[in-house]
């Protein structure tokens, strides 16, 4: 099984995520911190340095945080019933005018 984030739904990474990606199938307890990982178990890798675990939270957060655009649109779209009832008087331009003021204060980045 492979561990996947969801970007477009997390803001913030956090230790574990770090360690997924670092050494999947990997199983261990942690907290906030790298010195809070306990029991750390797998036939495949050993445990990471602290530097690479920062790392790659960091690497992860960058990544997180380009998909900021997304989670703010998700929030300030209609819901999927005013959408209807826009398309319904409105009309298919109608919907556009009103999603495309969403895109355009919530740009995607280049």
């Amino acid at each position: 099984m492979t561990y996947e984030i969801n970007f477009k739904r997390r803001s913030t990474i956090e230790i574990c995520d770090a360690l997924h990606t670092l050494c999947p199938g990997s199983i261990w307890s942690v907290g906030d911190t790298y010195e809070s990982i306990k029991n750390f178990k797998s036939d495949e890798y050993s445990l990471p340095s602290k530097e690479s675990v920062l790392a790659e939270v960091e690497r992860l957060q960058s990544i997180a945080d380009s998909y900021q655009y997304h989670r703010d649109r998700a929030t300030a779209y209609p819901s999927i019933q005013d959408q209807l009832d826009t398309l319904y008087h409105q009309g298919y331009d109608g919907w556009k005018t009103e999603i495309d003021k969403v895109k355009a204060k919530y740009p995607k980045p280049e």
